[in-house]
């Protein structure tokens, strides 16, 4: 996760789009690589570090320890047998580390290279141009459990908690969630085609198919949610909307502006479009009690705030504030009462 981590430090920053064609990534590295056949994979990986470096390609090393790890059979290069690091690489493998290279200089995420990309111990695939989880997210996903540990009675007094995922995309959130909530349940739901197979591909990889419902729906249709109750109140609703505000959206680095879909990432002006539906909508689709939690733009804690307090008819508090690995204020829990409460931050 260091990796994609890194890129996100680099969120705002980044130079424009790079690449060029295949073939020029290709004849920007082979006069400069020794003969085939004693190519090592420790060789590889500095090589197209440096290449990385050269052409302004963000986590040069990571990005070419993962590519070659792949090629080899591993997730990472660390997790490789040590012989494998000496042992010359076949032809066959050399190709396969040109072709993903080129790629990567094209800035397409290492994610989508790969096709594959674990949260929470969980080998989920990946496939443009869904959203990649990030590791933020995971935080929002060890939050929740740590709710329903604390608050057995409340959430899930039938055998285990009923979860509503808004924006489901790869189905990281919901999975992993069913996967450590053996009794739950999940309905999880997007308006994306892309994203409603890769979560509906992801669960049965997983085995976990038979525990959730992936639904494709767009939260801000009118009437959109009604046959959403058949399923009956969820105890909680869990979501990492769209949150990046309209105006920083030509900001994102390269690998998020041209692979990523732009819906799962433009929450509007202020950033409040699908957040502000989710919240509305909350009071009718939880039980007493229940809870909504949201990753969001550190910007949104006072937004959201302030929002709630311009509704109080949704009986909705927000009652927690958490930061993420880096400090920043990024996720949020709402609960449903019928009585007010006031804020305090939860670090």
């Amino acid at each position: 996760m260091k990796l994609w981590g890194g890129m996100l430090r680099a969120f705002l920053s980044g130079p424009g789009r790079r690449g060029g064609t295949w073939g020029q990534a290709f004849s920007s590295w082979q006069p400069h690589l020794p003969p085939a056949g004693s190519l090592k994979a420790t060789e590889l990986v500095s090589h197209w570090t440096a290449v990385f470096e050269k052409r302004g390609i963000p986590e040069a090393r990571e990005s070419s320890e993962y590519i070659v790890a792949h090629v080899l059979g591993a997730k990472t290069f660390q997790s490789l047998k040590p012989v494998l690091w000496t042992q010359p690489l076949t032809p066959w493998q050399l190709q396969c580390i040109q072709e993903l290279s080129s790629h990567r200089l094209q800035r397409m995420p290492v994610q989508y290279i790969l096709g594959e990309w674990d949260f929470q111990g969980l080998s989920l695939k990946m496939a443009p141009p869904v959203f990649i989880p990030r590791p933020e997210t995971e935080e929002l996903v060890e939050w929740v459990l740590e709710e329903v540990a604390q608050r057995p009675r409340v959430i899930g007094t039938q055998g285990g908690p009923l979860i509503l995922e808004v924006g489901c995309g790869s189905g990281a959130i919901s999975l992993s969630l069913l996967s450590h909530l053996p009794q739950s349940q999940v309905i999880a739901v997007d308006k994306g085609e892309a994203a409603i197979c890769l979560t509906h591909e992801n669960a049965q990889r997983l085995r976990l198919q038979d525990r959730i419902r992936i639904i494709p729906l767009d939260v801000t249709l009118e009437g959109s949610w009604a046959h959403l109750l058949s399923w009956g109140p969820a105890d909680l609703v869990v979501s990492n909307p769209p949150y990046v505000f309209s105006r920083d959206m030509e900001q994102l680095a390269p690998e998020i502006r041209s692979y990523e879909d732009p819906a799962a990432l433009d929450g509007g002006e202020e950033g409040m479009d699908i957040i502000a539906h989710i919240l509305a909508l909350a009071p009718r689709l939880l039980k007493d009690s229940g809870s909504v939690f949201l990753e969001v733009d550190p910007r949104h804690p006072e937004l959201v705030g302030s929002w709630l307090q311009s509704r109080p008819d949704l009986s909705l508090n927000l009652v927690a504030v958490r930061k993420d690995f880096c400090g920043r204020p990024r996720f949020l829990h709402i609960r449903r009462s019928e009585a007010q409460h006031g804020c305090h931050a939860d670090t």
